[in-house]
């Protein structure tokens, strides 16, 4: 048990950090390449920050642990919500100026709700996961237009001065892309073998384990750079990193878990752990949206998403205890 724990907490400490660098290293080896600053904080920073959730629900997958992998992309998308943008909300209100995450508010939701309709059957099937996976493709190309049509939106803007800052050479962007995605996967490794040793000593599920210590530790990149960005007033940024990872996690990390290993659905995933994901991202088109004035999520909003993670969480521990 005692090297379980070791291995829990050293692989999500090292998680957060190479997923760090994976992320600083793709995005100035994207500059370099010439890709545009828009697509890069839609692409490399919105989904790259998800790479840890990828990675680890694969390799749950792959060790027969599926239901790890489903609770851990959805107990992101909760995480991201209610914990990280509640908590940035709370420091200071975000404002939402990017048309182009307003656009993709809306395709948010309809994911969310076609990845609950797959679940129905209480099955997720290796048709299911290429749906999924189909879908992100499409969301790939959408996004690529959209950077190539909308080159001065505001996310643009901010994503432009964000990599201006950095004095990363190209070798140095290549190493650390490198270093990074190598870390992440030996990482994901020892808090895979980590979380699953503990879920089956203590006798907890794997879905449990995967909604609540697995989600909150490879949450953790998209926690520090959105309290980053809106330290430095990158109101979009912050938003953009939740969006973006929410959609992957959706999308791409259910839709590889699956394709790895088909899997049953138990019924309160539908009920509940999906069910709060959608409440929960209704709540941030409704917040971000704004439909005749900017959107913005105020500090009282973001006391509101933390009480529900708060609550949230302690419902799932009081279970275990029980």
């Amino acid at each position: 048990m005692t090297l379980a724990v070791v291995a829990l907490i050293a692989g999500l400490a090292l998680l957060v950090w190479s997923a760090d660098r994976f992320v600083d290293g793709a995005a100035a080896t994207a500059r370099y390449a010439g890709m545009p600053p828009l697509l890069i904080g839609m692409l490399i920073v919105g989904f790259g920050t998800s790479a840890p959730e990828m990675v680890v629900s694969a390799m749950a997958a792959s060790d027969g642990n599926p239901a790890l992998a489903l609770g851990n992309a959805y107990g992101s998308n909760i995480t991201n919500i209610a914990l990280i943008l509640g908590l940035v909300a709370l420091l200071s209100p975000i404002a939402v100026h990017s048309q182009v995450l307003k656009k993709e508010l809306p395709i948010l939701m309809l994911v969310t709700v076609f990845a609950g309709w797959q679940m129905f059957d209480h099955q997720l099937s290796s048709l299911d996961a290429w749906c999924l996976l189909g879908v992100f493709f499409v969301l790939i190309a959408w996004s690529v237009y959209q950077g190539m049509k909308s080159p001065q939106d505001a996310l643009a803007t901010e994503m432009n001065e964000e990599l201006t800052q950095s004095s990363m050479t190209l070798k140095q962007a290549i190493i650390w892309l490198l270093v990074g995605l190598v870390l992440l996967i030996v990482a994901s490794r020892m808090l895979v073998y980590g979380a699953v040793f503990i879920a089956q000593s203590l006798g907890v599920s794997d879905l449990v384990i995967g909604l609540t210590v697995v989600a909150i530790g490879t949450s953790l990149p998209e926690l520090a750079s959105s309290l980053i960005a809106i330290k430095k007033g990158e109101h979009d940024i912050a938003l953009g990193n939740v969006i973006g990872s929410n959609l992957f996690n959706t999308l791409a990390v259910v839709g590889i878990a699956a394709a790895i290993e088909p899997m049953a659905v138990d019924a309160v995933v539908l009920t509940r752990d999906w069910t709060l994901m959608a409440v929960l991202t209704a709540a941030l088109f409704v917040m971000g949206y704004g439909y005749k004035k900017q959107g913005r999520i105020n500090r009282l909003e973001g006391a509101a998403l933390l009480a529900v993670f708060i609550g949230y969480t302690g419902y799932l521990v009081s279970t275990v205890m029980a």
